[in-house]
């Protein structure tokens, strides 16, 4: 469980190869007035669903468990969450082996006072995941947003070893969150209270947004003896222009916060190299960033040019907000170009997290969580934080 207080989380504090601790409420003095405070505004969905087969009988059947990991079709989470008719998602499933065909159907009791059956149809299989078609029918305008705030049920980590309760639709939600889409909270953030925010207000500490929806694929863990080996999940990110401004303005004084916020901070970058290499041909086409495509490309551009190649794209096409597709990975050996600071909660072992975290503090990570594990830190989601300064 999480501290009553969300600000009363130890702080661990690294800088200059030396760790001290302090609490969460006094992290606004581990930064520059200068900074520029970027967090992920993503919102945790209640995405775990409970249908059951129906028996010959007409008795209830085998427990079957829905996970909806991203929107398939339509891809746009806005739109899959705004759906009013159907929608079909990635998804885990529990028990899959007692679903091999047919459809599931569940009652959906509806704040507004209608009712509605929501149906499940198991698609494809690639891997440990199953493509499923969520259809209904309703006599308003009932979007499926709606129908798993009804029914589904909020996914905490499955690490945490009990069921999720109704503190955790508040407590495993950041106070800032508001764009939903996320099947798993951006836990740097949940330390954060509405006192600490207006603290660093006061401080002339600036703050800005960045969307990012958290997937299974970031606690995927690192199975290969190289991480080179490793494959990393693509991420969807949306980055206002007014943030991208923002940048710019505070070039050196870059706090994010959490790992999520880290590489769509850093993704903009190469984003920004493209685009200035070869605008013409990026206009029409999907941005993305490669998992390798830092350690593969040359880095001539300063990272202001870079911010200021896509607030020129923007300008040109007439957009607020950057879209693009992510897959970097940041370990050990990594230029940032970027973040200055990180928050960052303490991760598990053999994690693509940690060695983002290992890169950050030039490989001293060691000396950080053997200080973490011997002052009685808490690890993991509901656990304490830190700040790091980049080494």
């Amino acid at each position: 469980y999480p501290l009553a207080e969300r600000d009363a989380s130890k702080l661990l504090v690294y800088h200059e190869g030396q760790v001290t601790e302090d609490t969460f409420a006094h992290v606004g003095e581990y930064m520059n007035p200068q900074a520029l405070l970027i967090y992920n505004n993503t919102r945790v969905i209640q995405a775990r669903l409970e249908f059951h087969k129906q028996a010959e009988d007409g008795a209830q059947g085998a427990r079957i468990e829905i996970f909806c990991l991203e929107p398939q079709q339509p891809s746009d989470y806005q739109l899959a969450l705004g759906s009013t008719e159907g929608c079909t998602w990635k998804c885990m499933i529990g028990n899959a082996k007692k679903w091999k065909s047919g459809v599931l159907a569940l009652s959906v009791e509806l704040a507004v006072g209608e009712d509605v059956i929501l149906y499940a149809e198991r698609g494809e299989q690639t891997g440990n995941t199953f493509s499923v078609r969520f259809s209904w029918q309703s006599s308003g305008h009932i979007s499926f947003a709606e129908i798993l705030d009804a029914v589904g049920e909020l996914p905490i980590p499955p690490y945490l070893n009990r069921k999720t309760e109704e503190s955790d639709k508040t407590t495993y939600q950041t106070v800032y969150s508001r764009i939903k889409g996320s099947v798993a909270a951006p836990t740097a953030g949940l330390h954060f209270t509405d006192n600490v925010l207006t603290g660093l207000r006061e401080r002339g500490i600036q703050t800005a947004e960045v969307t990012l929806h958290v997937g299974a694929g970031t606690f995927q863990p690192v199975k290969t003896a190289d991480a080179n080996q490793h494959t990393m999940h693509t991420e969807i990110i949306a980055v206002p222009k007014e943030t991208i401004v923002c940048l710019q303005e505070n070039i050196g004084h870059i706090v994010a916060v959490g790992t999520t916020s880290m590489r769509t901070l850093e993704s903009l970058y190469f984003i920004g190299t493209q685009l200035y290499n070869r605008p013409a041909e990026m206009v029409d086409g999907q941005l993305s960033v490669a998992q390798f495509e830092p350690y593969e490309s040359e880095q001539k551009l300063s990272t202001m040019e870079a911010l200021q190649a896509i607030i020129d794209y923007l300008d040109g096409t007439q957009q607020e907000v950057l879209h693009a597709a992510k897959q970097i990975m940041i370990k050990p050996g990594y230029s940032f170009h970027v973040v200055d600071q990180l928050i960052t909660n303490f991760h598990q072992p053999k994690s693509t997290l940690l060695l983002l975290v290992s890169a950050f503090v030039g490989g001293d990570w060691h000396r950080i969580y053997d200080y973490a594990m011997a002052h009685d830190f808490r690890f993991l989601s509901y656990g304490d934080s830190s700040i790091l300064f980049r080494k």
